[in-house]
């Protein structure tokens, strides 16, 4: 429930965004909205904005698929509003790297919820690394797509340039891994033995 809760906020306040300037600058990661007037909650409302509706599709369908198996686990862990907690913690956290080094930036800004989306996917890939995904149209084990996920978006950030911020998908990811080990350590026993027996 949780995971569609999130998902409904996202696309509702992403579509207003949408035809909505003023909203969108509100809402935006602006680094000098934050260093110098104090607006923290641009580092959770970013997450909730997109820069198109394919942008939107794309990380709501994996919040979608990944959110609901791990939902299950967080709230397991951590109560009712555990997956949440994680989501918002998953936002801030895969931002902050970019907001450091943009503070003074008054021409950067930055919007959408894939950092987020990557701690979730990652959070699963713990879970079942040998499960099939497909990526595009191209059906692949997890691990193998987290593998390559994050060396193209090491490669594509220390290359730099380009409207993506690999660097919030790279800490996202970063958080989902180890937000995980934090409140379930039995994960990693379970991850290393799911290692052990591939299955392609």
């Amino acid at each position: 429930m949780i995971t569609l809760i999130i998902i409904g906020i996202t696309c509702v306040v992403s579509f207003m965004a949408f035809n909505n300037a003023r909203l969108m600058n509100d809402l935006i990661l602006w680094p000098p909205a934050i260093t110098r007037n104090r607006e923290y909650h641009r580092l959770v409302t970013y997450g909730l904005i997109h820069a198109d509706g394919s942008h939107l599709l794309f990380n709501m369908i994996t919040l979608f698929f990944f959110g609901r198996v791990m939902e299950g686990l967080y709230t397991a862990s951590l109560g009712t509003l555990g997956f949440a907690l994680f989501y918002i913690v998953a936002l801030v956290v895969s931002i902050l790297p970019t907001y450091l080094k943009n503070r003074r930036n008054p021409n950067y800004r930055s919007l959408g919820a894939s950092g987020a989306v990557s701690a979730v996917l990652f959070s699963y890939i713990l879970i079942a690394p040998w499960s099939r995904i497909v990526v595009l149209v191209l059906p692949m084990p997890a691990i193998i797509y987290a593998v390559l996920y994050v060396a193209y978006s090491v490669y594509m950030d220390r290359r730099g340039g380009g409207n993506v911020n690999h660097s919030a998908h790279l800490w996202g990811a970063a958080i989902g891994v180890i937000f995980t080990l934090l409140i379930r350590p039995d994960v990693l026993p379970h991850f290393l033995g799911q290692l052990a027996q591939p299955r392609f």
